[in-house]
């Protein structure tokens, strides 16, 4: 029989291995927590203290100010101006709709930008700010910041943003910025992380295109502390962004605009070109359109304005459309045949208004015929026969070849979109694109512009500075980048024959100042200023048998797009070339009636910079010119983008 003390002690000796077995699980327990403590704490404290500041710290792009873009004389035609927004914060706001019909009574807020906003609210979290308004005026900015005790949430800001003081007179040249989309990323390989940033605008065409890299700049950045949820708690620092490049064109501004409201609303293109050194002083597509509306998105109505209208006020004209050059080739031709020894200037050719080849009859634009004609007579006259006869002993790849000595057919390296390379026809390229031979019948309709051969009005700009310099004359349209000048290789002879030129440049400047000249209704009689060039009337349709036998019908009988396209290329002045000037304007009719006019004008104005004396025109034009000054003056913009009534 057990003794009571004995249980006890046994009951004692069980409670001690317990706690026993239990403290030294404890003991073991904590030990590993100090272990597992001292892991994290000590060995992987560095790790983990950078995750940790990685987590707290963002870095955050900051946009640089974009290159502004100036002309020849310093004139600002691409800048950046203060763009005023209004922003909101959903958690500060509370009641977003009530916030927003506030917001409503003191400024205009388009309904479309709202729903695009509320949309954006949604999707992203209450503490990030969503923009309601862009571009707002700054007594709109004025108003809110007054009234902001009573709009919570709302912040307005300020930033920059493209402007084009001159709007449209620079449109197809400079182009255009607008915000990144997401085809403008498929096409870069690796993007800039600038371009993700919300808004951010970059070139779509034109100069702000091709030469984005140099406008851009470089991204600055700040750091920013945050808090888990991902809200701005404070700024830490911030080191700013590197400026883009500043650009200066060899465009002028005075002779743009002018050109510009010259042409007013014709379809249009015109290019003046200086023939020493190359540098495009204007370059201009008519009608135009004010690149502003593309800067924050343009709406659906005025796209479709632009885009349906029949004279394609979107294409730059000037480099991307391509024309048969009609007359205005003919220098080409004479010039290829003389080079040849083919011709002699002396030389007549029979013209009694066709030549039969091949059992094909070739017309001349003169029904009756020019009777017999010389080189000079040919050209002044614009005799179309002498060139088809003239062109059946010289061949198309002797032609051809002074065509591209002249600058046909090439494809200039500017900062523009779409350049056109045009067409100068050969053999090769026939069978090449065609498939077919080369007939005879292509060389007669090629040796007056017609047929196959095609060309920009720069080209033919280049071709008369080639005509009238004798050298290889490039255009540049880049005068500087931020103040470095741009190199450009001096103009070489093109080695044509002295005389040969001559007597080409010659029969150009009876064109114009010979009473029997297809543009002597166009000539400057100011003697310093007398310009040498050369009519061309380009057909578009084709004119059947029929047709001529009942005589042909009139291009004012004819809808407008069936109608010839007029041109017209000239140097001036004759006895010491400064510029070359090339002129299209789309189903004008005549190039002596709708294009000439409007090359002496401009000739006119580019030799006198400014609006020329009117003794310079015959005495029977003076009242008209005096008039048509009156008009311009009225609509061509100053340096500041003031027009007319507008200016101070």
């Amino acid at each position: 029989m057990r003794r009571p003390g004995q249980d006890n002690a046994e009951s004692h000796r069980r409670l001690s291995r317990r706690a026993l077995l239990l403290g030294g699980a404890q003991i073991a327990f904590m030990s590993m927590l100090g272990l597992r403590m001292r892991y994290l704490q000590v060995d992987q404290a560095d790790q983990f203290r950078l995750l940790a500041e990685e987590n707290r710290i963002n870095i955050r792009l900051l946009p640089p100010a974009r290159g502004e873009i100036f002309d020849r004389n310093g004139v600002p035609i691409a800048v950046n101006e203060p763009s005023y927004r209004i922003t909101m914060v959903r958690e500060d706001a509370g009641d977003v709709e009530q916030v927003i019909s506030q917001l409503s009574s003191l400024v205009d807020l388009d309904e479309v930008t709202l729903n695009r906003a509320r949309a954006e609210m949604k999707r992203s979290a209450p503490f990030l700010p969503v923009t309601l308004a862009d571009h707002i005026s700054w007594e709109e900015m004025s108003r809110i910041a007054v009234n902001a005790p009573s709009l919570p949430g709302i912040t307005p800001e300020v930033g920059l943003s493209r402007q084009y003081p001159i709007r449209g007179d620079f449109a197809h040249v400079v182009g255009y910025v607008g915000p990144v989309s997401d085809y403008d990323l498929s096409k870069i390989e690796d993007p800039d992380q600038l371009l993700r940033i919300p808004r951010f605008q970059i070139g779509k065409v034109g100069v702000e295109s091709k030469l984005e890299d140099n406008l851009r700049g470089k991204a600055g950045a700040k750091r920013v502390e945050v808090n888990s949820v991902g809200r701005v708690m404070r700024e830490l620092d911030r080191r700013e962004g590197q400026q883009g490049a500043d650009l200066q064109l060899t465009l002028d501004q005075a002779l743009q605009s002018y050109i510009q409201a010259r042409l007013g609303e014709e379809s249009a293109a015109a290019v003046v070109i200086d023939c020493q050194n190359g540098d495009i002083l204007s370059l201009n597509s008519s009608p135009s359109f004010d690149p502003n509306l593309f800067v924050t998105g343009i709406s659906v109505a005025d796209y479709r304005d632009l885009t349906e209208n029949n004279y394609r006020p979107l294409a730059a004209k000037s480099v991307q459309g391509t024309y048969p050059p009609g007359s205005t080739f003919k220098m080409v031709t004479a010039l290829a045949a003389l080079e040849e020894g083919i011709i002699t200037p002396e030389d007549t050719v029979w013209c009694p208004g066709h030549l039969e080849v091949s059992n094909r009859r070739f017309h001349c634009w003169k029904r009756a015929g020019h009777g017999h004609v010389d080189l000079e007579e040919a050209l002044r006259e614009s005799c179309d026969v002498y060139f088809y006869d003239v062109a059946l002993k010289l061949g198309i790849d002797k032609l051809s070849a002074v065509a591209d000595r002249l600058g046909l057919g090439h494809k200039f390296d500017l900062p523009l979109s779409g350049i056109a390379r045009g067409l100068n026809p050969t053999r090769e390229w026939k069978e090449r694109v065609r498939g077919q031979a080369w007939v005879v019948g292509d060389t007669v309709n090629a040796s007056i512009g017609q047929g196959n051969v095609l060309a920009s009005p720069l080209q033919l700009a280049v071709m008369t500075a080639r005509l009238a310099s004798g050298k290889d004359i490039t255009p540049r349209l880049v005068k500087s980048v931020d103040g470095i000048e741009t190199p450009h290789p001096e103009a070489q002879s093109l080695g044509f024959n002295a005389n040969n030129l001559q007597k080409i440049r010659r029969a150009m400047f009876t064109v114009s100042n010979h009473r029997r000249g297809t543009a002597y209704g166009s000539r400057i009689i100011e003697d310093a200023y007398r310009m040498a060039g050369k009519t061309g009337t380009s057909q578009v349709r084709n004119i059947t048998a029929a047709e001529r036998a009942r005589g042909v019908t009139k291009n004012e009988d004819l809808p407008w797009e069936r109608r010839d396209h007029a041109l017209f290329v000239n140097f001036a002045p004759y006895d010491n070339p400064r510029i070359a000037v090339a002129v299209v304007v789309e189903h004008g009719g005549g190039g002596s009636t709708a294009a000439a006019p409007i090359a002496r004008d401009i000739t006119l104005q580019a030799l006198h910079g400014g609006m020329p004396p009117l003794d310079a025109y015959p005495t029977k034009d003076r009242k008209r010119i005096e008039e048509q000054q009156k008009r311009l003056r009225a609509v061509i913009p100053d340096r500041d983008g003031n027009r007319g009534g507008d200016r101070a």
